[in-house]
């Protein structure tokens, strides 16, 4: 297969939702019906104990949520498809934004009984400002929810978006008799069977079929009509061109813990959903089918395998094609960089790739080379823009609890901080840490990991920090001279060396502006 085919072939994506709208649930079922694996585990089940195949670390499987992205890939109806499954709790969105800059387009999952939740405001606000493309599936009807109207009107109104449905459910809750495909012009019956594999489903290709008006009664078929009737008297045709220049938004009713809906929204999404787009780099606009490489690093994840102490990068390929053993430019460090065993992704599961194409996410080794935004190409100076670094809104010191493991407490600080969890910040006055992190929800899952993965106690203690601001200034100028002398307990260093100041209220950070004409302070590291 050619160059440009294999592209084509590609379709990468995230899934965003506020927590516990069922989108690791959704990755769940998408998987399974992409063949790529034979039962799902259900996330919140005791029964079966398993858990869900992109939850592997162990924190998310105790705590039934995810706090990583992760990656899978599989192959449906001949085309690669790559999942991110993200983070929906608020404290881990740092990592949600960042994965953001490395997908075609997002499935936004919504709760049929909540709606439209504030996390989900927030991501779609950022998918708006990018111009992504999205698909929206309203998931759980097998629960009593919100009428579909209303829904769709809230998903507009809240999300500003434009929607179309492409499928329609035939009553709600515990009334759920089945989905009007509108873009197959077929129905589905629901049975409530087969939870964790893909049993037979009902399916009637006519509205005026006696045999469907057996099973779900006659009222209910009067309803769906007129139902219809509005659908399409009141919202657009589905139109592919306005779906990819974002401003149109799919609509699909489900329920992905019943496998019910997910089909129907897999089938339609490797027909329209976008192949590998282009990305604008600070230089020029790179178009996937150039054949020089070029990808960029937009997470890091430390210990994968925790036998092993790994750290991966995760690259995303933009241009050209990633091959194996091969010497590629770090363009930070101005350095040729070869990768003996790049890894394409299956949840924690690996596997050894000769040769990566635009869209495919691959994994390298890393020893410490690559920071979240690093580019990686041929031969070109380029870099990629967009992967933001935010001000901590959470502060506290962090104290070694087991003076013995001082060497792994420091080693698991420095690992996990170049994932982005969290920023680190030690004080000039006296060297102590300040872990800084955008959720508090973080200071438990780095204490979690440290002892876990690194057997490294540490407890922490409260220290008054409203925010933290990069400081830009000439090191020669008085005013900046007389700032360090006057606010010396407040300066720190972050881990990349730059000059942080700690200021305490939003009161002291204006009178310091205000004192300081010459001296800048910047709420984001790249400044």
């Amino acid at each position: 297969m050619g160059f440009i085919e294999e592209i084509k072939r590609r379709r990468t994506f995230g899934i965003i939702s506020h927590p516990d709208a069922g989108k690791t649930t959704l990755t769940e079922k998408l998987l399974l019906f992409g063949g790529a694996i034979q039962e799902a585990g259900a996330v919140k089940s005791n029964k079966i104990k398993k858990t869900a195949t992109s939850d592997f670390m162990e924190i998310e499987r105790q705590r039934g949520i995810s706090v990583a992205t992760s990656v899978l890939a599989f192959l449906y109806k001949d085309k690669k498809i790559n999942i991110l499954d993200t983070p929906g709790h608020k404290d881990f969105s740092e990592d949600t934004y960042r994965t953001l800059t490395a997908v075609d387009s997002v499935i936004v999952v919504i709760d049929v009984a909540k709606g439209v939740e504030e996390q989900t405001e927030k991501l779609v606000e950022v998918c708006r400002m990018r111009n992504i493309p999205i698909i929206v599936f309203i998931n759980k009807l097998d629960r009593e929810g919100k009428d579909a109207f209303d829904l769709l009107d809230e998903v507009e109104q809240k999300l500003h978006l434009s929607v179309t449905p492409m499928s329609f459910p035939i009553g709600m809750g515990y009334d759920f008799k089945g989905i009007y495909n509108l873009w197959k012009q077929n129905i589905q019956l629901f049975t409530g069977e087969n939870k964790q594999t893909i049993g037979n489903k009902k399916e009637f290709n006519s509205l005026d079929s006696p045999e469907l008006e057996k099973a779900i009664g006659a009222k209910s078929i009067t309803k769906l009509r007129e139902e219809l009737e509005l659908v399409k008297g009141v919202y657009p045709v589905f139109d592919r061109n306005s779906y990819l220049a974002g401003n149109q938004q799919p609509v699909f009713f489900g329920s992905a813990l019943n496998n019910f809906g997910v089909q129907e929204l897999l089938d339609c999404f490797v027909e329209i959903a976008p192949s590998p787009l282009p990305k604008a780099s600070e230089e020029r606009l790179v178009n996937p089918s150039e054949k020089p490489f070029s990808g960029f690093v937009f997470k890091i994840h430390a210990n994968m395998d925790p036998n092993h102490r790994d750290r991966l990068a995760f690259v995303k390929v933009v241009s050209g094609t990633f091959e194996r053993n091969t010497p590629y430019l770090h363009v930070r460090h101005n350095k040729k960089l070869k990768f003996s065993s790049p890894n394409a992704f299956f949840a924690e599961r690996k596997e050894i790739v000769d040769v990566s194409y635009p869209g495919d996410i691959v994994g390298l080794h890393d020893t410490g080379n690559f920071k979240i935004g690093d580019t990686l190409t041929s031969g070109e100076f380029l870099h990629y823009k967009g992967i933001p670094s935010f001000s901590p809104e959470h502060f506290r010191y962090i104290n070694n609890d087991d003076p013995m493991k001082s060497k792994q407490l420091f080693k698991g600080i420095d690992q996990l901080m170049d994932e982005g969890v969290a920023q680190l910040f030690t004080l000039h006055l006296n060297g102590r840490k300040i872990i800084g992190t955008v959720g508090a929800l973080q200071f438990e899952v780095i204490q979690y990991r440290l002892l876990h993965e690194y057997s490294a106690k540490c407890s922490y203690e409260n220290v008054n920090i409203y925010k933290a601001c990069w400081v830009e200034a000439n090191p020669n100028s008085s005013d900046f001279k007389e700032f360090k002398r006057i606010k010396q307990k407040f300066l720190a260093e972050d881990k990349s060396g730059q000059l942080v100041f700690l200021a305490d209220s939003a009161f002291s950070l204006q009178m310091t502006k205000d004192t300081y004409k010459e001296v800048k302070f910047h709420s984001t590291s790249e400044f």
